[in-house]
């Protein structure tokens, strides 16, 4: 095999494994992400209990459930005991969000 074959190949290798790094980091997990809003419907909402909190710990985690448009993407973020007492399935409005942390959701009136 040719040296230069041979040194492309690994040139390729680490030029994808560090853009899905990259990619991983900033859109998973939400490093340096930057702030979105978007229209979204709530589509549903879910309380999970933590097993063993210790005392003067949330024994409750809140999540809502959201989509985009009516085919978009469905994601899930983990919100405040306010926001989740205060939507509903089916509620519309702007979510703001920053990778995979929830700031902030605007309810439209019709």
């Amino acid at each position: 095999m040719p040296l230069t074959l041979l040194l492309s190949l690994i040139i390729l290798i680490c030029a994808g494994a560090w853009s899905f790094s990259h990619f991983y980091r900033k859109h998973i997990n939400g490093d340096n992400a930057p702030e979105q809003k978007v229209d979204v419907t709530v589509l549903d909402k879910q309380i999970v209990d933590i097993p063993n909190a210790q005392p003067g710990q949330e024994d409750q985690e809140f999540w809502i459930y959201v989509q985009k448009g009516k085919f978009g993407p469905k994601r899930e973020f983990q919100v405040g005991v306010h926001y989740f007492h205060a939507l509903n399935p089916g509620d519309k409005g702007t979510l703001t969000y920053q990778g995979a942390t929830f700031h902030h959701f605007a309810m439209k009136r019709d």
